[in-house]
Order: structure tokens, then sequence, then C-alpha cells
């Protein structure tokens, strides 16, 4: 395990998306993000995914410095496509122009189709909330194999397909952001277990290939592979399914089949609707709600084993609070894979060796 300070992360990594043909503002954009998701405690979706990124832009399978299309503007519909560009560029342009719509016309519907990976879908909500939105982000993925069984079966069908949902900030209250992937566990904190070379802490998230249950991270990266299984049983199973047809069928950039199940990419769609709570005019004020809401559930006793009672969003603050202090930890089968593809492509080892603390 090595840890590293955030700001020379940012700069390391923005170095390694650069050395696979990204121009720097680009470059930045997604070390940024990537860095943020570590702070915030999702691994799952922090630098670890930079030399994947890398050799997609290397082999074609993505396009660095790619522009976004318009496909349809109507009223409150907006469609895009991302011609396969960063994710992290990508979804913060489509989110602009939807907050842009919104403004205009009190609500957007924008879809996103044929973009490589949006990274933490909890950034577009945060983006939206800070505009003083409601946004709820439906995503799915195809361009590689699928990883999640449905329920009822253990052969993997379809991805992890994110659900998200932000509420903005009042003066009370922060904003609260859920966002979570429909799988028991995202597909990414399995990379992370089986890259730290720790078993799953959960009994019920993996299914060997012979259909019974296992903790064993490396499932999903052996053949034959075992799959991922949806939180809630059926409950997340369904959600799963929506997400895939609202966000792959609808705009348009293709769900679950099996011949878009194949390859070596991530191309995600996105449905986002965009709320102006202000817009129903109802005479109740929607910020006064929230907080007495969220004052009434956190005034319960904890839990044994917990010291507090929280909101969706809190736990990404503590930890972005404790690791801007304290360093983010990454594993040394991660940094290895880092430095490898970092200097496999013009950078030299002492990039990586003199941020690293002991």
């Amino acid at each position: 395990m090595v840890v590293v300070e955030h700001k020379p992360l940012e700069k390391l990594v923005t170095k390694m998306i650069q050395a696979s043909g990204s121009e720097f503002e680009e470059a930045e954009a997604v070390a940024l993000n990537l860095v943020e998701a570590n702070l915030m405690g999702h691994d799952s979706h922090g630098v670890g995914l930079a030399p994947r990124y890398m050799r997609h832009a290397l082999t074609g399978t993505m396009t660095p410095g790619a522009d976004i299309s318009l496909i349809t503007d109507n009223g409150v519909y907006l469609l895009l496509d991302g011609n396969m560009g960063y994710g992290q560029t990508i979804g913060r342009e489509a989110m602009n122009l939807g907050i842009d719509k919104v403004k205009r016309n009190g609500a957007a519907i924008v879809g996103l189709r044929n973009v490589h990976h949006l990274g933490r879908i909890g950034a577009w909500g945060e983006l939206c909330a800070k505009a003083g939105f409601i946004s709820i982000h439906y995503v799915n993925a195809t361009g590689h194999k699928p990883y999640v069984a449905p329920y009822g079966g253990y052969e993997a069908r379809y991805s992890t397909n994110p659900y998200c949902t932000a509420i903005p900030a009042t003066e009370k209250t922060p904003m609260m952001v859920l966002d979570m992937a429909t799988s028991r566990v995202a597909q990414g904190k399995v990379r992370v277990a089986h890259y730290s070379e720790k078993q799953l802490p959960m009994p019920d998230a993996l299914v060997g290939p012979n259909g019974k249950l296992t903790s064993d991270p490396g499932v999903v990266f052996r053949d034959p592979m075992g799959a991922l299984l949806s939180f809630g049983e059926h409950k997340g199973y369904g959600l799963a399914l929506l997400c895939d047809l609202l966000a792959g069928g609808l705009p348009g950039g293709g769900t679950a089949r099996p011949e878009l199940n194949t390859g070596e990419t991530i191309r995600n769609n996105m449905l986002t609707i965009i709320i102006d709570p202000s817009q129903f005019e109802s005479g109740v004020s929607f910020a006064a709600e929230f907080d007495s809401l969220v004052d009434y559930v956190k005034s319960g006793q904890p839990a044994e084993g917990h010291d507090k009672i929280r909101v969706a969003g809190e736990p990404e603050q503590e930890s972005m609070q404790k690791r801007k202090l304290d360093g983010i930890p990454i594993d040394a089968n991660t940094w290895a894979e880092m430095t490898k593809l970092g200097c496999e492509n013009g950078m030299d080892k002492s990039d990586f060796e003199k941020i690293a603390q002991g």
C-alpha cells in the first residue's frame, strides 16, 4: 500500500492521460474527477481506472479530444452524442447544457449516448445541485462483457447500471447525493478487492461460475467467469433493467444486447432528468421540508456499531476531509499497474516514486 497526497496525485494522473493522447485541459479534467472519487472514498472510480482509460485511448476504443454532438433539441428534451469521448469532459458539458435548458424552460430531460466511462455519477448530480436543481440519473454500460446476473440466475447479462439522485443544499443541510450501483457492490470495488488480495466482506455479492455464492473477487476476472449479484434481490434487478432501458434504450445508445456486450471499452449512456423545485409554486418551502426531514431522521439513536445516523453524501464528505489530511491509500497492485502504463508511454519511474509515501 502506498499513500499519496491528492495534489501531487492529480498532477501525476494528468501526465498519464496526456501520455495517451489528451491535451492538458482534458487530461486535468479526467485527473481531477478520478482523484475526487478517491478522496470521497470511492476508490472503485478513482485513479485505478487511469491505466484502463489509457489502454482504451491508445487502442482507439475511446476518443481523446472528442466533442459532443447535438442530436435533438425539442422543448425540455435534449439528446446528445458523446462520440466516445472522455466521460469526465463530455458529462460535464452535457450537464451544463441541461442546466442552461432548465434555466430557460423550468426542466430538462437529457439523453446522453455513446460516451466513454462517465466516472462517479454523483459528480454530475452535484453539478446540478450546485446550480439549485434536483437531478435524477439512470445509467447503463456496454462495450465489454457483462458483469451482473439477473435475479433468479447466475450468468452475467448486464452491467452494474448506476442510479443517482441529488438534492440541492439548503443554508442548514448539505446537498444529498444518493449514487449507487444496482449491483450489490460496484464492479470497481470488486477490482479494488481483487488487486488488494482481499475477500469481499459481504457474502451475498458474488456468485461463481458454478452458481454458488462466493466472497472471492477473482471470480469476475477468471475464465470461466462468475458474476455480481443485484442489491436487494429482485428490487435491485428491477431497477437495473429500468436503468438499461431508460439510459440505453430511450436515447438510442443501446441496451445490454449480446452484440453490444463485447469488446474492451466502456460505453456509457445516461438519461438525466433535471428539475427546478421552484417551478411547482406549491406554497411550501421545499428547502424547509428537506431540513425538517433530515433533522427528524437523524434524531434517532444510532445502532450498535454506528457512531451516528448519516444521510447520503455525508460519508463522502467525511472521507474527503480525512483523506485530504492523511493522503489517499492505493494498493500495491494498482500502483504497479499505473507505473507500468505510465512508463510504457513516456513517463519516468521517478514520476511515481517521488510522490509515494512509505
